[in-house]
């Protein structure tokens, strides 16, 4: 009976011996330096600890799941568990400094620092700016504090309006690629057609994300294709998700207090509200966690229209109000003018324009004398505006269009967990679920113009377009170590739907019968993209790691049509108007106008358009990264993609970082790069209401597969190609708390897809000219547009990055500087098709108007300078940010200057820069608990305004095609924040 003891005591011991192990290691200190002495203990078991040699190695017995503590005079003590890992390498931190930044992007052999890093990365806490920075939302957070990023919130831009287009270094919203939590992030399902910045581009909808889930953000600024694959062109914007423990909470309300405020009347508009909550646990009891973050908000609508100064009323106006007076609808006498005009309607007119008192006995006369409808129509288009305002109580601001933000009302919920089910494995999962509910105006309908029908809309009316966007992710994977290597496999899927209803207007054509309020369609966008990544650190030369891995991704887009009446055109019988009907069937006003079909100011999609398009692309990548010596970096890395829908891409980069000092670094890059078009701008197909050359008209944006691309000669689109190169140093005194970076940078993009200008309805009578004269008809559009490889563009530019500290006993002052000086330019021909350049519509397939928007739109220059100074309990943030003059793609005058107004040698306006104060005060009550005061734009300035040529009849009294900093003025906030256990 005594030998079973020893025999469990014997089979435990073995099993102890049989689980030890012998750990390898180097320490190093953040400079990259081996560190001698530095005292290794096992946390377990006090007495038991080693040294490191001058070479910083160690070896040391232990068993899994015990933590080693490393120690070090003049270095924060670490602490770390072991799983079974048998070799491992530590860097440790100097006291006088915080815990380095590890970066996930630049390099997958990880580890990197901003400063050792071979390519340039801003790293952001978002955690510490959200209780200084006015803003909120992703985009407005970044636009305030990169000066390479640049997104302002667009106004009567369609769609645009809830989504912010975003851009890195003055490339494209889609030529930027963004990860949440290293994975690739899905883009919107929204294409901007308008004429704003980042027109005929798809982004990324960072406002699905709210601000307060994020620890911080990292922005690699470098072509990063060969690394990430496509949209990498400018740089890759990784968002990291928080991994905190406790409940925190944030409670956020201000608005624009400015003498602009309500279309120049004063007082106080767009205020905003919004409510953060973060809730973090472990998972399990060896390292997992869960972390939650719901997020609701809302944003009211601020108005910055100046006073319409245009036509509003004509004489039959006038007369038609008079005969409603008595409860005579004149628009009930007549569908079709010219053909079943009731003989009562003459008399009728006749009559009711006696009841108009202006109407002098001339003019009277004159109605009096006519003898048929067609007499009277000259006669009754004379403008009698300010008269009739006066008649009816009404002012000219009653029809200003909404110049202005965007109302908005969101809620997101967003999770971040890992659950270790080994030493070495765990699994992870983070995703989340969005919406946003948006309302924007449209241009005002007018009770003098056609769009109108003045039978239900006497005094006319202003449409909303509003949107319910949806998006959802989930991302699931399993990583860990066997043996060497490091392995990650993962499953990631997005999913955004972007719906229209369009509010307070009507489908004209229908008169009487139509509704006010329209379901127009939607479009959806999927992507699922699935990961295989393996690295493992490798003996060769000093230091080497070697990466690879695979990518399998699903790409889907749909178009779902709206409700018939959203788009369609009906007879004078109230049935769908044939395409060959004759213009005896059409509907009229009282001029003989024929009345559009469709929602006004958005048709909804039509039948014809929905789709749901597919595609597959399957990756391959390697990286190589090397510390060839202690001083000298190298990184390669090679990724070939293949595209079900038009083909094979191979990229490569190449970069170095030379250690001249250990806190002095060179460093340079070059690669290849693409993008692959979009399967928006493949598929795309829709009619909007855009505003040319002054003129409101439906125009039709039809895709590369439609039949009138093709008798348009508009060919096939394919890939946009790139070459980058940049070069720059990064210097750190850690002693004199100061870190400075400079990087140039060399972009050149082939084969730039934009948006064409809108080509007109041909005039001549050949078949080709006829079969795209009914193309027209069917759509009923004055103008068509196409998405097209149209020309190449060359950017350059400089990045420099200034931060400075200084803590003493009783402060702490944080400096930071930066500025970004970018220019774009198109480069070489043209690319115009054969059949465009022979019809002499060359300036259409690429206009001035499209050169100034994809090259100076948005600021060449802008700098930041900020200062946070915490003394105890308060702490106060000023930034002063410099965004330097941008252009207006209008032509107005080739003059240098009228008046106060600056012109360009082509006509274009110059919107001059300027500088805008922000301005926090925080008070800290409890450690817990703080209270923030500030101002965004403290000194109330605004954009350079419009000349009055192009300021719409005095409605866009700022641009709203140029992108600096926005329209609405001065922003006053409070926000509270509680971290409550």
């Amino acid at each position: 009976m005594k030998l079973k003891p020893f025999l469990s005591l014997l089979a435990f011991l073995v099993a102890s011996i049989a689980s030890a192990q012998t750990l390898k290691g180097k320490v190093f200190d953040d400079q990259n330096e081996p560190l001698l002495g530095v005292t290794i203990l096992v946390k377990e078991v006090p007495n038991k600890g080693v040294t490191t040699n001058e070479r910083g190695e160690f070896s040391i017995h232990v068993e899994p799941h015990q933590t080693l503590v490393f120690s070090y005079i003049g270095f924060k003590n670490q602490e770390i568990k072991i799983g079974k890992q048998k070799n491992l390498v530590v860097t440790l931190v100097s006291e006088a400094e915080e815990l380095p930044e590890l970066l996930v992007v630049g390099s997958r052999a990880g580890g990197r620092t901003k400063i050792d890093s071979p390519v340039p990365v801003d790293v952001f806490d978002v955690a510490k700016t959200s209780k200084t920075q006015p803003q909120v939302n992703l985009n407005q957070i970044l636009n305030s504090i990169a000066p390479s990023f640049t997104s302002t919130t667009q106004v009567v831009s369609d769609g645009s309006d809830h989504l912010d287009p975003a851009q890195l270094r003055g490339l494209g919203p889609d030529q930027t690629l963004v990860l949440l939590n290293g994975k690739r992030r899905h883009t919107s399902a929204f294409i901007n057609v308008n004429g704003t910045p980042g027109r005929g581009t798809v982004g990324t909808d960072l406002n699905t994300i709210p601000s307060f889930a994020l620890s911080k953000i990292e922005v690699l600024r470098d072509g990063a294709s060969a690394q990430y694959g496509s949209d990498a062109i400018a740089g890759v914007m990784n968002l990291e998700l928080k991994k905190d423990k406790g409940l925190s909470a944030q409670v956020s309300y201000g608005g624009h207090l400015t003498p602009t405020a309500n279309d120049h009347r004063g007082g106080f508009d767009g205020a905003q509200g919004q409510l953060d909550i973060n809730y973090g646990t472990e998972l399990g009891k060896k390292g997992g966690f869960l972390n939650f973050t719901f997020s609701a908000q809302f944003r009211d609508k601020t108005h910055r229209a100046g006073t319409f100064d245009g036509e509003i009323f004509n004489a039959y106006n006038a007369i038609e109000r008079r005969a409603l007076n008595y409860g005579n609808n004149l628009s009930r006498y007549f569908s079709n003018i010219n053909i079943d005009a009731d003989p009562r309607l003459l008399g009728l007119i006749k009559g009711y324009a006696g009841e108009v008192g202006y109407f002098d006995s001339s003019y009277l006369a004159q109605i009096q004398g006519a003898n048929s409808i067609g007499e009277l129509q000259p006669l009754l288009k004379k403008d009698f505006t300010e008269q009739e305002l006066a008649y009816r109580g009404l002012d000219r601001k009653d029809y200003n269009m909404h110049v202005g933000q965007s109302s908005l009302l969101g809620t997101q919920f967003f999770v971040n967990a890992a659950f270790p089910v080994s030493d070495n494995w765990e699994l992870y999962a983070f995703g989340g679920q969005s919406y946003r509910y948006g309302e924007a105006g449209g241009f005002f309908r007018r009770p003098n113009q056609a769009r109108t029908f003045t039978g239900l809309h006497p005094n006319g009316y202003l449409p909303q377009i509003t949107t319910d966007i949806q998006d959802s992710s989930i991302s699931a994977g399993i990583r860990g170590e066997a043996g060497k290597w490091h392995l990650d496999l993962s499953n990631t899927f997005g999913r955004n739907e972007f719906a229209y209803t369009i509010k307070n207007t009507g489908n004209t054509s229908l008169r009487f019968a139509t509704p006010d309020y329209f379901d127009a369609g939607k479009l959806r966008f999927a992507q699922n993209t699935i990961n295989l990544d393996l690295s493992r650190p490798i003996e060769l030369l000093y230091k080497s790691n070697i990466s690879f891995g695979v990518e399998q991704r699903h790409e889907s887009y749909s178009t779902v049509a709206g409700a018939e009446n959203s788009y369609a055109t009906y007879d004078i019988t109230g049935g769908v108007l044939p395409l060959s009907a004759p213009a005896s069937q059409k509907v009229t006003d009282f001029f003989g106008n024929a009345l559009p079909g469709g929602a006004q100011v958005l048709p909804g999609f039509r039948e014809e358009s929905a789709l749901t398009k597919t595609r597959n692309v399957l990756a391959g990548y390697g990286e190589f990264e090397t510390d060839i010596t202690k001083w000298l970096l190298a990184n390669a890395a090679v990724r070939y993609e293949h595209y079900s829908d038009f083909g094979n891409t191979f990229n490569y980069k190449l970069a170095s970082r030379v250690k001249l000092l250990p806190n002095v670094n060179l460093r340079a890059a070059a690669s290849t790069g693409f993008r692959a078009p979009s399967i928006h701008q493949l598929y795309y197909t829709n009619i909007n209401t855009l505003q040319i050359n002054g003129v409101l008209q439906e125009t039709g944006t039809f895709n590369n597969i439609s039949r009138a691309a093709e008798l348009f000669g508009i060919e096939k689109l394919q890939e946009e190609k790139s070459k980058s190169l940049s070069a720059g140093f990064a210097v750190k005194i850690p002693k004199a708390g100061l870190s400075l970076s400079a990087d140039a940078y060399f972009i050149r993009v082939d084969d730039r897809i934009i948006l064409t200008e809108a080509f007109t309805r041909p005039a001549g009578n050949s078949p080709a000219q006829n079969e795209l004269k009914q193309i027209f008809d069917q759509a009923n559009v004055n103008t068509v547009q196409f998405f097209a490889n149209a020309v190449d563009v060359e950017t350059k530019g400089i990045d420099v990055v200034v931060s400075h500290s200084l803590q003493a006993d009783k402060f702490t002052l944080n400096n930071d500087f930066a500025f970004n000086l970018t220019q774009t330019r198109k480069v070489g021909e043209i690319h115009t098709p054969r059949a465009i350049k022979a019809a002499g519509l060359e300036e259409k397939f690429f206009s001035e108007r499209s050169r100034v928007l994809l090259e100076e739109v948005i600021p060449r220059f802008k700098a930041t300078l900020s200062h946070n100074l915490t003394i105890g309990k308060w702490n106060a943030y000023l930034r002063n940010t410099y965004y330097g003059k941008a252009t207006s793609p209008d032509i107005i005058a080739a003059d240098k200057r009228i008046g106060d107004f600056e012109f360009d040698e082509r006509g274009h306006q110059v919107i001059r820069g300027k500088v805008i104060t922000d301005l926090s005060v925080a008070y800290n009550f409890t450690p817990k608990t703080s209270l923030t005061l500030g101002v965004n734009n403290l000194l109330d300035l605004y954009p350079e305004k419009n000349v009055k040529a192009n300021s719409n009849n005095d409605q866009f009294v700022y641009s709203r095609a140029t992108s600096q900093f926005g329209l609405n003025g001065r922003y006053v906030f409070l926000r509270a924040t509680f971290n409550l256990f």
